[in-house]
């Protein structure tokens, strides 16, 4: 924990403490009290819970320290078994022996004496008990920290993990890709100079938003920047795909200015045209939509092509099997990202085409 919620934590526990022990004098009062007999019986039960509460609820801050380090040292039942006993038996000495001192100094020494014998036995049981009782509670609230506290490591870990693979696909275009691209624009240069130029501009437009969404991760850019971007990256694959690329549009207008992860939707439309549209010689279509969700008004997205498909079992990676990279990393990115609000769901079939739905949450 850092030290801002270790306070809060701190303070919540002794608010906590304090409220336990109102309520234990409370309690102490009202079974000691008779309230047909007047007020004297009460008013004696308030003395009484008082004189004899006092030193336990003092006492037991200080079995805080002592829990948090056995709790700390770890050195196993026993040995943290004895610290505690040999602790709970100081607690009752202090206990009786602070209500010696007020006792002494309110009645004299002969009182006081008298009322430490006769009260001896009893005291050191119920020291031994309330020892227990406070300690118990205290090494809970030491669990129940240090079980959250792994919980939050265990969470930043896998969050990081996710913000490294999706890293693995923010930070650089597919090889093949630019390797396809620059032959084209090679092959271009001779045929259309004009046309060459056009494209090296998208090709260095591209690379600028690239460049520019290597900042982190946990970056957002507005959608009407990644659908230009994505227009760049489809009009250099028609250079080597032609007519056997089509492209269906279904943006909202009133959803380009919502906010997303760079570089989200590239690597489903890669997917798309490596697996739907480059194998096969009629080509095929990719359906980029991005809408309005009219529930939660966040951002529906999805990207489908007309491809072959596949059956679901095929997406699960078997052993030795080299895994999507895009894919798996955005599966991973939306499933951690925006508090586990934000979605991915694959719909696929033989036959069916492939179909990838996005919701990203806007608030």
């Amino acid at each position: 924990m850092n030290s801002l919620a270790t306070r809060h934590s701190n303070r919540r526990l002794w608010l906590a403490y304090a409220g336990c022990c109102a309520l234990a004098w409370c309690l102490f009062v009202l079974a000691g009290s008779e309230f047909d007999r007047g007020l004297d019986p009460f008013w004696l039960a308030v003395y009484q819970a008082t004189t004899m509460l006092w030193a336990p609820m003092l006492l037991g801050i200080a079995v805080w320290p002592v829990a948090r380090r056995l709790h700390a040292r770890d050195a196993g039942q026993a040995p943290t078994a004895m610290a505690h006993i040999l602790a709970a038996f100081g607690f009752t000495a202090c206990w009786q022996a602070g209500e010696f001192a007020v006792n002494a100094a309110l009645f004299g020494a002969d009182h006081a004496g008298a009322v430490l014998v006769a009260g001896l036995l009893w005291r050191s049981v119920w020291g031994l008990v309330v020892y227990a009782a406070i300690a118990t509670a205290f090494t809970a609230v030491l669990q129940a920290r240090a079980a959250r506290s792994a919980a939050v490591a265990a969470a930043q870990a896998e969050s990081a993990l996710a913000k490294a693979e999706l890293s693995a696909i923010s930070g650089k275009l597919n090889p093949h890709f630019l390797f396809n691209t620059l032959n084209s624009l090679i092959a271009l240069t001779r045929k259309d100079p004009a046309a060459a130029e056009a494209a090296l501009l998208k090709f260095a437009s591209m690379l600028r938003y690239v460049l520019d969404t290597k900042r982190g991760a946990e970056d957002r850019v507005m959608l009407s920047d990644e659908i230009d971007f994505l227009r760049d990256y489809l009009a250099l694959e028609a250079l080597r795909l032609g007519t056997r690329l089509r492209v269906d549009w279904q943006l909202e207008e009133r959803t380009l200015a919502d906010e997303l992860p760079p570089l989200t939707l590239q690597p489903l439309v890669e997917n798309s045209i490596l697996h739907a549209v480059a194998p096969r010689k009629a080509g095929g279509c990719v359906t980029i939509t991005a809408r309005r969700n009219a529930l939660n008004q966040g951002l529906d997205l999805t990207v489908a092509d007309d491809g072959p498909g596949c059956e679901p079992e095929a997406l699960e990676p078997k052993p030795g099997q080299r895994r999507g990279v895009g894919l798996a990393a955005l599966k991973k990115r939306f499933s951690l990202d925006y508090d586990g609000r934000a979605r991915l769901r694959i719909h696929t079939a033989p036959g069916a085409g492939f179909r990838v739905d996005l919701f990203i949450p806007q608030t």
